[in-house]
């Protein structure tokens, strides 16, 4: 039941969303209707569903309805803007070539069936082999060859090989860049192992597969398990499963239950300080045994999105935070340069995490000087960059581009699109 707190905007949002989702769904053979539908629902998720699942009376008490019906009107200026960029950023970057979407196309064809198909998979498998040896040795190497906390954290703790400080120093930027690596190959084994039919090809990727994940799903943080988790599972629904669409949206249902259970267990425990591998493993002793203690459901911790936007709001109102004017997203697309090339590299999200009250615990200069730092969302990010009105458009326009760059990438004539950017830039 939607509380009589929320003002006119967030239903304003509600029907901007709507309408949104209703266009992204007409031009779901097109190569922009399927990116628009998920930058759409993501945001939704995000902002609109952060009041109904969370007690938005709280925000209120703390926050005041003013800063957070500021933030209402900034959700729903940014779906506008979202509405309006997509197809000026589409036809700019796409030009005039109408690209069509091939993943109905493959779903209805079915075809990973080809030879040729197949021949890609087993090469694009191989040839992973090789980076992924060698990340492992080194990953080894540097946990004292502790095969247990690489490959099985079920059976005792989970082993962290590139463990390093928040701002980094010296080869951090390596261990940085071989985190991403680890979660990119396993993704790749994944949908390799969705994606093959021969058996040669799928025994390798599921094997490497299987001894890579569970290093992610037995660790604390959420967003690399849904990355190693959903490329594979998504090439399975979506190419390999045979069925109609109940099915498949069975199937769909069954694995997010599965998914929010093991969330929620995670939830509980990292909350308490507590090693995941260490807590299932109690967990799984303690099966079948009458424990006394019942536990509470818990809450997707991070599930706030708008909390923070109304705190953005807040701490621009009262004085405590300074719209930075671009300096945030510089930061951002100078983070990949190495600090130990560039010591005086820009901070990312330091300053809000001050004014977030996150200026104490472990302050030391590895630390950046807070315990931890407090991510801003989407449209929070555009806020802090450029206020309140310009904000929420600059973060549409950053969704238009992805949307567009990701059309061209599943569009039927993807090699002619990237031909004609190239030759002109805009076309």
């Amino acid at each position: 039941m939607l509380s009589p707190l929320l003002p006119l905007p967030f239903y304003l949002s509600c029907l901007a969303a709507a309408v949104l989702g209703f266009r992204a769904w007409q031009g779901r053979v097109e190569g922009w209707g399927i990116p628009m539908g998920v930058v759409v629902a993501t945001a939704s998720a995000w902002y609109i569903g952060d009041p109904l699942y969370n007690e938005y009376a709280e925000y209120v008490q703390i926050q005041g309805p003013e800063s957070l019906t500021a933030a209402w009107w900034e959700v729903l200026l940014f779906f506008i803007a979202l509405g309006v960029l997509v197809p000026v950023m589409n036809k700019k970057i796409n030009c005039d070539l109408e690209p069509r979407s091939q993943i109905f196309q493959m779903m209805r064809n079915l075809t990973i069936d080809t030879e040729q198909f197949q021949n890609q998979v087993s090469l694009i498998a191989k040839l992973l082999i090789g980076p992924w040896i060698l990340l492992m040795v080194l990953a080894l190497i540097r946990t004292n060859f502790d095969i247990v906390g690489i490959f099985f954290p079920y059976l005792g703790a989970k082993a962290n090989p590139w463990a390093r400080g928040r701002l980094g120093g010296g080869i951090d930027a390596i261990f940085a860049l071989a985190t991403y690596v680890q979660i990119m190959l396993t993704a790749l084994f994944g949908v390799a192992f969705a994606l093959s039919k021969r058996k040669s090809t799928m025994t390798l990727a599921g094997i490497i597969y299987f001894l890579s994940a569970p290093f992610f799903i037995f660790d604390r943080t959420r967003n690399a398990m849904l990355a190693i988790l959903l490329p594979g599972f998504m090439a399975f629904i979506t190419l390999r499963m045979r069925g109609g669409i109940i099915l498949r949206l069975a199937v769909v249902v069954v694995s997010f239950l599965m998914i929010d259970s093991w969330f929620k267990f995670v939830l509980e425990h990292r909350s308490k300080g507590e090693s995941i591998a260490g807590a299932y493993k109690a967990d799984q002793a303690t099966e079948g045994q009458d424990v006394s203690v019942s536990k509470k459901e818990s809450k997707h911790l991070g599930f706030n999105i708008f909390e923070e936007l109304g705190y953005i709001n807040y701490f621009i109102a009262n004085g405590t935070y300074k719209v930075n004017w671009g300096e945030r997203y510089f930061a951002e697309l100078v983070n990949p340069v190495p600090r130990v090339l560039w010591p005086g590299k820009p901070l990312i999200g330091i300053d809000y995490a001050i004014a977030r009250g996150m200026a104490y615990g472990n302050q030391d200069a590895a630390s950046g000087g807070v315990a931890c730092s407090v991510s801003t969302g989407m449209i929070g990010q555009g806020v802090v960059n450029f206020g309140r009105i310009l904000g929420p458009i600059a973060a549409a326009l950053l969704m238009a581009i992805w949307v567009a760059v990701l059309a061209v990438r599943i569009s039927w004539d993807t090699t002619s699109a990237i031909f004609c950017s190239m030759r002109s830039g805009w076309c």
